[in-house]
């Protein structure tokens, strides 16, 4: 048994599918002038080669993900298209005569390294793709054949050393039961999109394997207590599927409660939404009864291709949510990148401190072009439901006044050219920043609603880097100055007249669910896989008891203490309805 972090919940077993890592290694062989032309064919066949057999497998695979899951082949091709890398291997060949494969691997390890080295989370897990190309010329230049594919008819549990967000949207669920990581972090996208997905997840098994994880191994993967068995004993394996066979009716039980509204045992209604990253999600929103979506995370649309998405292709995604929703809120949080995101067609400067420099709204305020483009997109597609728009990482009134600037000038221009959109569209700021609580009086007198991302704020309240594995153990949202950050909000939030809810990780667990009784917020965001437990909670929870326990919960001196409180009113057994 190996002990990791368990990231998602759940169990899943099954053979393991490894995802190869960095793994030749050969000598460095060195060739005479006369045989650099004969060099040169090795490597352009080799990349014929590998790109017939990537077309090859996308084609294969299509059948069974679909187009959209298999368009990461089509990174995988401009790869071995790239002129950059290209150029970087055939100048290593002819200056420094080596063989081609040795030339691959120098260039290969080259960008590897350089992504490694930037203090970008995004960009470190963009070298996968890298790494995985490589291994693949590699592997036609040096004869050896063999090819590592994940079976295209029967489930399989995936393994690797660090999986990325953009290989995460291209997972099938239905054949990918499970993740394991060597490296990530518990508060990762990789692992609110595992959240979000159900697919269980233990990460951070680094250093504690006594031997590595082979294909074909079977696992039994425990997303709660974070452990991972590698080819357990037959006991162990049937007392898991009784486990598992628990934990899916209980699944089931809480699946007849999506038809029920969401509210208190005394009678006080919620909302109780979703966090999407992409429109497949829609379906899994609707069957457990949603009120709608609460944060819809628009950065992927942007990542996995070669250029920003067009204005009309961004309307078609944001038009075909509000219409599936049927009238039901849609917040359209602007484009988030920067931090542990990145895009390759965006020049981002290299920073020692990402997540305090050039992202989120700051990028969006210096690129009016591609903001205004998302704007008009998003006011286009109001028209055809209910459609808000959440600024994120607003820290001064200065950038909220642009913001709202650079979005009226937006509908001046669709008002001149005559085309629909909701003219009393309602606007919102993300409060994940101090400077925004700090302020956050007088930013409520110029948007309609806060929307509380507690992901970044507990990161910027406890100056803990949550992708940063050293210091993951501080990253705390029940510290008490937290709690004191949402309650200052709330308050100048009432004072303003602004509604408030709350979209961070925090929403959907269910031990914070008397902080918001508490503090009487009653519209919380989430994974569409916490919805139903939160609700399950709610139906057996008094709103009237809330002020009894905030009251408590603020004379507590450390999360420890904050955890005792809210664990001595955790209810966890499914409501009979």
């Amino acid at each position: 048994m190996a002990k990791g972090i368990g990231a998602s919940s759940g169990i899943a077993m099954g053979k393991a599918f490894v995802i190869p890592t960095w793994e030749w290694d050969f000598p460095d062989k060195l060739i005479d002038v006369t045989d650099l032309a004969f060099e040169f064919e090795r490597l352009y066949d080799g990349i014929r080669s590998s790109k017939d057999e990537i077309e090859t497998i996308k084609q294969e695979f299509v059948s069974v993900l679909g187009e959209e899951q298999t368009s990461i082949f089509d990174a995988h091709l401009a790869i071995l298209e790239d002129p950059i890398f290209m150029n970087e291997v055939q100048g290593i060949m002819q200056k420094q005569y080596k063989a081609a494969e040795v030339a691959v691997k120098e260039a290969i390890e080259k960008f590897v390294n350089m992504f490694d080295l930037l203090d970008d989370q995004y960009m470190k897990e963009r070298a996968l793709d890298i790494k995985d190309v490589g291994n693949r010329l590699l592997k036609h230049l040096l004869g050896a054949l063999e090819e590592t594919l994940p079976p295209k008819d029967q489930p399989y549990l995936v393994v690797a050393k660090e999986l990325s967000p953009s290989q995460m949207v291209h997972l099938d669920t239905n054949l990918a039961l499970g993740l394991v990581t060597m490296l990530g972090g518990k508060t990762s996208h990789v692992a609110i999109m595992a959240r979000a997905m159900g697919v269980p997840y233990v990460l951070g098994l680094e250093g504690k394997l006594s031997t590595p994880i082979q294909n074909g191994d079977y696992l039994i993967i425990d997303g709660d207590e974070g452990c991972v068995y590698i080819n357990p004993s037959d006991e162990l394996v049937e007392e898991y599927k009784t486990r598992k066979a628990i934990l899916q009716v209980r699944k089931d039980k809480l699946q007849t409660l999506a038809h029920l509204p969401a509210q208190t045992a005394d009678g006080v209604s919620f909302q109780l939404a979703a966090n999407i990253s992409s429109v497949k999600e829609l379906d899994q929103v609707l069957n457990n009864g949603a009120s709608g979506v609460g944060l819809f995370r628009t950065e992927f649309l942007y990542m996995d291709r070669d250029s920003l998405p067009l204005e009309e292709e961004q309307f078609e995604v944001y038009k075909q949510v509000a219409e599936k929703l049927g009238g039901r809120r849609v917040v359209i949080r602007t484009l988030d990148i920067g931090g542990d995101k990145s895009l390759d067609y965006i020049e981002l400067p290299e920073e020692d401190n990402p997540s305090l420099g050039y992202r989120a709204i700051r990028i969006s305020l210096d690129r009016i072009d591609l903001f205004q483009t998302q704007l008009r997109a998003i006011l286009r597609a109001s028209h055809y439901g209910n459609i808000k728009i959440l600024y994120p990482m607003i820290s001064s009134l200065e950038e909220l006044l642009k913001a709202n600037e650079v979005l009226e000038a937006a509908k001046e221009e669709l008002r001149e050219e005559g085309l629909p959109f909701n003219k009393n569209i309602e606007v919102g700021i993300m409060i994940e920043v101090p400077a925004a609580v700090v302020i956050a009086d007088i930013l409520g007198d110029h948007v309609d609603f806060f929307s509380i991302g507690t992901n970044d704020l507990v990161q910027y309240v406890l100056a803990v880097d949550r992708m940063n594995e050293t210091v993951a153990h501080l990253y705390d949202p029940f510290h008490p100055a937290v709690l004191r950050m949402l309650k200052r909000t709330v308050e100048a939030a009432k004072d303003s007249g602004v509604h408030v809810s709350v979209c961070g990780e925090m929403a959907g667990d269910i031990r914070a669910l008397p902080i918001w009784l508490g503090l009487g917020i009653q519209e919380l965001s989430m994974s569409v896989q916490s919805i139903l437990p939160v609700k399950n909670s709610l139906l057996q929870s008094h709103h009237s008891e809330g002020a009894v326990i905030w009251d408590q919960l603020l004379r507590c001196k450390n999360s420890k203490s904050i955890l005792e409180v809210l664990n001595s009113n955790l209810r966890q057994d499914v409501v009979a309805k």
